[in-house]
């Protein structure tokens, strides 16, 4: 294993970059599939397609709604994982 594709953790373990990935991926997975279920409940696609006035297709509002959501919570879910990491090295290590 490639020391970019693990980052040691507080306790010196390593998490390989495909259980990064996941923990940043599935939970935003789930939220933005929670998300898409509440955002269209409250709103049809065609009913907001009239407002702005053009001809929307509910399969591909529910399509585009669903992978902004998910590019939102990833986004989130991956800056809470950056902003987790420790400023500088703890005394006495050196990286």
């Amino acid at each position: 294993m490639s020391a970019a594709a693990a980052r040691p953790q507080a306790g010196g373990e390593a998490l390989p970059l495909v259980q990064r990935l996941a923990s940043v991926l599935w939970p935003s997975f789930l939220v933005a599939g929670i998300g898409t279920v509440g955002l269209f409940t409250a709103f049809d696609p065609r009913e907001v397609g009239q407002c702005l006035g053009r001809e929307v297709d509910r399969l591909g509002a529910y399509t585009v709604g669903f992978f902004a959501l998910w590019a939102a919570t990833a986004l989130s879910s991956a800056l809470t994982c950056y902003f987790r990491r420790p400023c500088h090295a703890p005394a006495g290590r050196e990286d």
